[in-house]
């Protein structure tokens, strides 16, 4: 089933980027019995979404996640969850930690296998069958020289965390590399330069981070 989901996900620019066996849990649907992080695959994955009917419209790239994702799901029998629509909000970060191919990072956001500090979720698949994971990767961060620690010109994003209003403060004033860009920190880490994640989307969430005064 695994081999079916994922070339199914692939032709959405769509993949597996972990999962964990949660049989039994409460706050996942019933019957839930392995859980999948999903996550965008590139290269490809912005300009497959903005051939979308949703794109230019609001939110599209949350209605685009609920349609296919929720379509997916539905076709194979299980449930789509989505990091988006709270509150109350299901535990992504939590989630994805148990995965074992995303960890906290020096600077505490996500960090993927793949991905780098550029890891992003568009869903989850909740389903019912037991399913056979591959083994977990090692944590880049262990051998990594750790360039995110220093990366942030504001020092908003450090071993203490992230301090929000200083970042929204830093992009008001002199923060144009990282909306037309993307944030410094995540481009620092060397993982994330090896992922073909395209500067244009980057920026679009950026925008609308910094637009919407939140987390990114």
């Amino acid at each position: 089933m695994l081999a079916d989901l994922t070339q199914r996900l692939a032709g959405e620019r769509l993949e597996v980027l972990g999962g964990f066996s949660c049989e039994g849990e409460a706050g996942l649907p019933p019957g839930t019995r392995t859980l999948l992080m999903i996550g965008p695959a590139e290269p490809g994955f912005w300009a497959h979404l903005k051939a979308q009917p949703e794109w230019g419209g609001e939110d599209p790239v949350d209605r685009w996640s609920r349609r296919v994702i929720g379509r997916i799901a539905c076709d194979r029998g299980a449930k789509a969850l989505f990091p988006f629509g709270g509150p109350p909000y299901h535990p992504f970060y939590q989630w994805a930690l148990r995965t074992g191919r995303v960890w906290d990072s020096p600077v505490r956001l996500l960090v993927g296998a793949d991905q780098g500090l550029m890891v992003s979720f568009r869903g989850a698949l909740a389903l019912k069958e037991v399913l056979d994971l591959p083994p977990a990767p090692p944590r880049p961060c262990d051998n990594c020289a750790q360039p995110c620690l220093t990366a942030c010109p504001a020092g908003a994003l450090g071993v203490a965390g992230y301090d929000v209003p200083a970042c929204h403060t830093h992009l008001d004033r002199e923060g144009a590399a990282c909306l037309q860009g993307g944030c410094l920190v995540r481009r620092a880490c060397p993982v994330s330069q090896g992922y073909a994640r395209l500067e244009e989307q980057s920026a679009y969430h950026m925008s609308r981070f910094h637009r919407a005064g939140g987390t990114a």
